[in-house]
């Protein structure tokens, strides 16, 4: 009687070959690392939005109580730099695919290349909307009882403060999202260079490039909601 043993780390995908180093013990193959990988992303993914979820839901609710102020509040916002922002963040969505191609195609230093794109157009929207921030500071229109702008059309609301907690709470929350962003990909852009991805091995990429495509879906939400409200 024969018995035979099998190796399951010898054989990521179950094709032979040798023990792949990113290889994690308590998975049988690499294929089953990614999409439990993935879902994990995923399920992290839906917590988020359920965050931002509650947020959007209770500036429905203000806005109902406040309309007339927060139509006026939002005037007080830069739409161009909104636009911008928002145009800059589209492109680095495309970046980071661009970056996820290029590690499943063993392309090293574009992996490298369009990563680093991705953090500076980060970069860039941070800086805008540093910018803005410092115009809302410098005209009092700050969140809760720290509201300090006059010349108000309905003098004594609570309406106006309302609406800037809510856009310094949201926009900052994913301003921190973004930063978060910008470390991941600076640490992933490193580790690209020196050529530890490649078409077997780059859930690190696709991971946090899907991290980055919901960072860019929802300033898509936060754009319309504070810059062009009616």
């Amino acid at each position: 009687m024969s018995t035979t043993t099998v190796d399951v780390h010898q054989d990521p995908h179950g094709h032979g070959g040798e023990h792949d180093p990113h290889h994690q013990h308590h998975f049988t193959t690499m294929e089953q690392q990614f999409d439990t990988s993935k879902i994990g992303m995923w399920l992290f993914l839906a917590t988020e939005v359920l965050t931002f979820g509650g947020l959007f839901a209770g500036f429905g609710l203000m806005q109902s109580k406040y309309p007339q102020e927060f139509v006026e509040a939002h005037e007080h916002l830069q739409r161009l730099a909104g636009a911008g922002n928002t145009v800059v963040l589209l492109v680095s969505s495309f970046t980071a695919v661009m970056a996820v191609l290029s590690a499943r195609t063993n392309q090293a230093k574009k992996t490298a290349m369009y990563l680093w794109l991705t953090v500076g157009c980060a970069g860039i929207f941070m800086c805008v909307k540093a910018y803005e921030y410092s115009h809302k500071f410098e005209e009092g229109l700050l969140p809760g009882i720290f509201y300090r702008h006059h010349g108000d059309l309905i003098a004594g609301s609570h309406g106006y403060a309302t609406f800037f907690s809510f856009y310094f709470m949201m926009t900052g929350l994913h301003g921190l999202h973004v930063l978060a962003g910008m470390v991941l990909m600076s640490w992933l852009a490193i580790r690209a260079r020196r050529g530890d991805f490649s078409d077997k091995y780059y859930t690190p990429v696709d991971l946090v490039a899907l991290f980055w495509h919901l960072v860019d879906l929802i300033w898509i939400y936060l754009f319309p909601l504070y810059y062009l409200i009616t």
